[in-house]
């Protein structure tokens, strides 16, 4: 007797083993033709609804919906003013610069300037910087459209460091 044990078998040489069977492919029915077809047929019908199907729906309301009939707040980005606008206009005029030498110096698009000068810009620090020194003038804080001062002398503290 071998190790293994005694080798027997319940098969004949005649018989055919199937090593693997699959089962018939399960078949989605997408359209109502479709579906009434398979019901003719006798076929297991089994329909489910995906919830917020087709809609574009990431979470939950956050607010419900009387929150959001009662608010009133509108939201919008502020814009610079039109006398704003209006003084970049007389300081680049000043210069006899077009929109187009000025957007130039301060390494902008034309548009920007165009934006700025119609009041339809949101304000930008360092677009405001680049225009003061390029025209001269002060465009930020109290006195809009006055001349910029000379820049500020360093101290002896501060050259120090």
């Amino acid at each position: 007797m071998s190790k293994m044990g005694r080798m027997e078998s319940d098969t004949t040489q005649d018989s055919v083993t199937i090593l693997r069977k699959s089962a018939p492919p399960i078949k989605t029915c997408r359209t109502t033709g479709e579906i009434a077809a398979a019901q003719r047929r006798g076929a297991e019908i089994e329909t489910s609804k995906k919830f917020a199907a087709g809609s574009n729906v990431q979470h939950g309301m956050q607010k419900n919906a009387l929150k959001l009939d009662n608010e009133t707040e509108e939201l919008h980005h502020e814009r610079v003013s039109l006398s704003l606008g209006r003084a970049i206009q007389q300081g680049r005029q000043g210069k006899e610069m077009t929109q187009k030498d000025l957007a130039t110096k301060i390494c902008e698009k034309i548009q920007v300037v165009q934006e700025f000068e119609s009041g339809k810009a949101i304000p930008n620090a360092q677009v405001l910087g680049k225009m003061e020194r390029v025209l001269g003038i002060k465009l930020r804080g109290k006195d809009i459209g006055k001349p910029l001062g000379p820049p500020p002398a360093k101290t002896a503290a501060a050259t120090k460091k």
